[in-house]
Order: C-alpha cells, then structure tokens, then sequence
C-alpha cells in the first residue's frame, strides 16, 4: 500500500510542471535591491497601499444609536445610510456573533476622528421571520433571567445574573453571570435544558465586565467609559497608579466596578505626552486659580 502511495505521487505533477498556468498574472518591475536603505520598491503593492490604507479618512461619518440585545448604555455604531427610526430592529455583530440591537437615537451625521477606524457598522435590517425571532428572543431572555434566578436561589448558589440572550442562529440560551468563589452549575444548567430544551451556556465574567455590559454614569456626570466608547479595556493597574503619585487606597478613584477606573489610563497617556493632537476634549476642567475650583488634599 506504501508503495502504490508514492506511485500516485509520482505521477502527479508538480506545480512547476504544469505547462499552461491556471492563472497569468503579471510580474511587478522591482528596481535593484538597495543595501542603504533595505528595500525593494514594488509598485503593486504601492498601489495596494494607495488604496487601502493610504486612502484619505471620510470628513463625515453617518452614525446611530443602539442598544446591543436592548441593554446597557447607547452604543455608537456606523448606520450604513440605512433609513432607520427609534425603535427599530438591526442586526449586528458582538462577541464574535450575530445579534440584535434596538434603535434608540435616529442616524445622524458627526465629524470624522481617527479612532472610528475601529467602530463597528451594523449588519442589516432584520426581515419580516428576523423580526418575529427578536421579539420571541426578548421575551424568552425575560422569562429564563427570572427562571434562573428562582432555581439558583433554590439550589442556594450565590450568582448575580448579569445578562440573558438567546442565539439568533441555533437554539442556544447564554447566561452571563458573575460570582465570587468557582460554582457548580451542574444540577441548574440540567433544570434549564429541561425547561428551556437546546443548548445552555453558563459565562462567568468579571466586575470590568459586567459594568461594561450594564452601564451606568461615575462620579464625573459622564456614562462609563468601558460602557460608552471603550472598544479594547486595558485596566490600570496599582503600580501604574504609583508611578503617577496616585493614592491607590482613594475610594474617589475606583469606579463602580470597584477597580481603579479606566480613565486613569488617559491621564497616564496625558503625563506622557502620548495623546493625539485631534483627541476630543469632553470635559473643559476647572482652572486651578478659579474660586470654585476643589482643592483636594495631597
């Protein structure tokens, strides 16, 4: 058997032996190789560049308002030009899925900025079957949130249910919740198999997390970064804090999440020298000669 393998090898041909090409594609003129500056110009993959990265940033940006699943805060997403009113269903992609948002703030046009390079778009609008399953979805959600967290009293396992959602794809019930010690969920997830039927999941997230997914407004006036603009959550850590003389142990410093909150980070990047020059300003601060200025102790 080896041996009639390594006949059919054989006879196959290599790519090199192919004598008519499946596909011509014309070969780049490349100048000589340059051993001062270390690089060989192509000029089709200049013009790749040209194209695609070096295209020039829009000046304007069609945005709208969403609630991922109708929960959490407002999240800003790119609207596509699609004709969309408070209230209406779309499609969208979070947590590396397909999902359901809820309209809540009509398309509108804003200034285009640098990071909305990562902002995401929404998918579509959801058809006449799509629609039917989102509303099931949000009723479902409701009556499992409540189912859970009946049987988990009963089973006396301590959780905060922080989110319930359905797939929109296959028949799947996540629960997202958080808790302080390891649980075991094995008798719940079979009493949910058994009410709901299809696939349960149990996620565990932390504090970051779940103030990420419920929102909520700090001692600034302003809604949670992590909840409102942040797309990747780097935390600020006690030693980071140290550096820029920061009292760790301030309670004025936690959010409500009860870790160091992630605004910290923008000072950090203030102190060196590391924000952008076309960096939004939110919050014009107090002068420091003001007489309403807040003198906080050292």
């Amino acid at each position: 058997m080896l041996v009639f393998f390594f006949h059919i090898i054989n006879i196959l041909p290599y790519p090199w032996q192919y004598k008519t090409p499946i596909r011509q594609l014309p070969l780049p003129s490349r100048q000589p190789f340059s051993p001062a500056s270390g690089i060989v110009y192509d000029p089709l993959m200049d013009s790749v560049l040209n194209q695609d990265v070096l295209a020039p940033w829009p000046t304007w940006v069609p945005l709208v308002g969403v609630k991922i699943r109708n929960r959490g805060e407002v999240k800003k997403l790119g609207s596509k030009g699609l004709p969309l009113s408070n209230g209406d269903p779309v499609l969208l992609e979070a947590d590396g899925e397909v999902t359901y948002g809820i309209v809540y703030t009509e398309p509108y046009s804003a200034p285009f900025t640098p990071p909305m390079r990562a902002m995401k778009s929404i998918l579509r609008k959801p058809d006449s079957e799509e629609a039917e399953l989102i509303a099931r979805l949000g009723l479902l959600s409701e009556e499992a949130a409540g189912y859970c967290k009946a049987k988990a009293a009963d089973l006396n396992i301590r959780l905060k249910l922080v989110e319930v959602y359905g797939a929109m794809d296959r028949r799947q019930l996540t629960f997202v919740y958080t808790a302080d010690e390891r649980i075991d969920f094995r008798e719940l997830v079979r009493d949910l198999a058994r009410r709901f039927g299809g696939r349960i999941e149990m996620r565990q997230v932390g504090v970051r997390e779940e103030a990420r997914r419920l929102g909520g407004i700090d001692t600034c006036g302003l809604i949670l970064c992590c909840a409102s603009f942040l797309t990747d959550v780097k935390p600020v850590t006690a030693k980071q804090a140290k550096k820029m003389d920061l009292p760790v142990d301030d309670p004025r410093l936690l959010g409500v999440c009860g870790r160091l909150k992630c605004c910290l980070m923008f000072e950090m990047m203030d102190a060196e020298g590391k924000i952008p020059s076309q960096a939004q300003q939110l919050i014009t601060p107090t002068k420091a000669n003001s007489p309403s200025a807040p003198v906080l102790p050292s």
